[in-house]
């Protein structure tokens, strides 16, 4: 289909933007250790935004791949994940901040390095949540696309290196929303080097969401979800 919108992320770049319902968002790594930490809200009503907990819970895993809904505390669905070339993306780890980027990779300035400066999660979500009257208080764990992080037996968390590169997933929004995203290293990457991946996002027209939709029949809180999202949208429809 054709693209509406389309931009690339630089690494280290953030972008931020209300996304329309039954739209098809579209996120393409063009090389590896890729992440993209992103967080979603709805956009009438920002105090409902996606929670990790009621989705993994939900859905009983630790990991997000197709099939899976990225669902809101209020138990609707935000998105769906609709296509996958990944198989894996992490929900629990969080983000970088400035202190961990910094003793890392080392220290680097804006006043030094301008636009070259190696920004962190944390700042990228900071300044954009600020552009949409929000605070630092309403960043939450994001889903961190292109990650794979195993958690073993004993709690232990181990990230593991993906070096498959034009790797891509596709998000579908049930709901009005706004999206956050940061391209980040992810917190647990052991690499000393900062990630020079840039990100291809592109935004299309979804198709319409059947009953019989993967995402909708994955499991029955899933069905549920989307029953709670169809409904809240049916009241909002006007008269004519």
């Amino acid at each position: 289909m054709t693209a509406l919108f389309t931009m690339t992320m630089q690494p280290g770049s953030k972008w931020s933007a209300h996304v329309g319902r039954g739209k098809a968002i579209t996120l393409t790594a063009t090389g590896a250790r890729a992440n993209v930490s992103a967080l979603l809200f709805h956009a009438q009503d920002p105090a409902e935004r996606y929670n990790m907990p009621d989705t993994l819970k939900a859905q009983h895993t630790a990991y997000l791949t197709t099939g899976n809904v990225l669902m809101s505390d209020q138990g609707r669905v935000l998105a769906s994940i609709t296509e996958d070339t990944v198989g894996w993306h992490d929900p629990l780890s969080g983000y970088t901040t400035r202190e961990a980027t910094d003793r890392k990779y080392g220290i680097t300035t804006y006043q030094d390095q301008r636009n070259d400066w190696l920004r962190s999660g944390e700042e990228n979500f900071k300044v954009e949540l600020f552009r949409h009257q929000l605070s630092p208080r309403d960043i939450a764990v994001p889903v961190n696309f292109f990650s794979k992080v195993v958690c073993e037996l004993d709690g232990t968390m181990k990230y593991t290196w993906q070096e498959t590169t034009a790797r891509s997933v596709t998000i579908r929004t049930e709901m009005d929303m706004l999206l956050v995203l940061s391209n980040t290293p992810h917190p647990l990457d052991p690499s000393a080097h900062y990630p020079n991946t840039s990100i291809i996002v592109s935004v299309t027209d979804a198709e319409p969401v059947s009953e019989e939709d993967p995402c909708v029949l994955h499991c029955g809180e899933n069905q549920r979800a989307f029953e709670n999202t169809w409904n809240a949208y049916a009241l909002l429809k006007g008269v004519n």
